[in-house]
């Protein structure tokens, strides 16, 4: 991967934070990229904390260009690059419509299991309907169609608090969401592949310190094991590789995305699954695709700066 170049007195708002569930990670994400640009000798960053009046605050700003630091809604479903779109401003990671598909899990599937993406088969179910009894059989997960970082992910097992069927007054994602998706569980690894650009850059194992690679694991340092490159077969790893480029070429995503998958190792490529891509992903100094491109001797400034060069084209 050769350098960039890029003209670093243009003017650089980054935005961040917001009103979803995932809004202190994009905060750490922004304030990570905004310092990364200072001490890479940008002249003119501003960071802002998305409101509701944030097309006129841009209007104010009248930035070159948006580096996107925001996670899930409304700043990775397409909503706010619908605006910046309308306004007229660049900006970094993917656009409408590739945001808008890819953050519905169901919607997806429609384009990469036909481009050869192997995904786990899922239903749709009304919260309403677990407390009568179960939508697969156990174990099996249930997410948000379209929530990001393992947001309101529950698995279910025999062994699982929640009851036999589902408790009304247990805690979990059908407290939330009118409905869910429901897929069978891939027992295995937890994998993920970062692509920059037009390459994947490598395949990293999560290991849970406890239970599953959920929303407090991702973000908190210590929680998780990050083995990269991953120990896996070679085979294994490139066939990752392969489906997470194809992902990101077949939704349209540009800048940096993120893919994870489930590998049962008993089934060999067989086994292997695609979750979701992530259009908008962590960026902050526990996230997976810095610590990817840093596997592949591209610091994090060097890294925020490729996002910016690929979004100015």
């Amino acid at each position: 991967m050769s350098s960039v170049s890029v003209n670093r007195d243009l003017h650089v708002v980054v935005l961040m934070g917001g009103w979803s569930s995932e809004r202190e990670v994009s905060l750490m994400s922004g304030k990570g990229v905004a310092q990364a640009l200072r001490e890479r000798g940008w002249s003119h960053v501003t960071e802002v904390d998305m409101d509701r009046n944030v097309a006129r605050v841009l209007e104010e700003l009248r930035p070159d260009i948006v580096f996107n630091a925001l996670h899930g809604h409304p700043g990775e479903d397409g909503t706010v690059q619908g605006m910046l779109d309308l306004m007229g401003i660049p900006y970094t990671h993917s656009g409408l419509s590739t945001s808008a598909i890819a953050i519905d899990k169901e919607l997806t599937k429609l384009l990469l299991v036909p481009a050869g993406v192997r995904m786990p088969k899922g239903t749709m179910v009304r919260s309403e309907s677990l407390f009568k009894g179960d939508p697969l059989p156990r174990p099996y997960v249930l997410k948000p169609v379209n929530e990001g970082s393992s947001v309101g992910v529950a698995i279910v097992t025999d062994e699982s608090n929640y009851g036999n069927p589902i408790a009304r007054d247990s805690k979990g994602p059908w407290n939330d969401f009118d409905e869910l998706l429901a897929e069978p569980f891939v027992a295995g690894h937890e994998l993920t592949v970062a692509v920059l650009g037009d390459e994947a850059l490598c395949v990293t194992e999560l290991k849970p310190k406890v239970g599953f690679y959920d929303f407090d694991s991702k973000y908190t340092d210590g929680l998780t094991e990050h083995v990269c490159p991953a120990q896996i077969p070679d085979d294994i790893a490139q066939a990752m590789l392969d489906m997470a480029l194809t992902a990101h070429r077949v939704l349209g995503c540009k800048g940096a995305s993120r893919s994870d998958f489930r590998w049962d190792d008993t089934q060999g490529q067989a086994g292997i699954y695609l979750l979701e891509t992530n259009t908008q992903p962590g960026m902050t100094p526990l996230s997976l695709v810095p610590e990817q491109a840093r596997q592949r001797g591209i610091s994090y400034g060097e890294l925020v700066e490729r996002i910016i060069a690929e979004a100015l084209q």
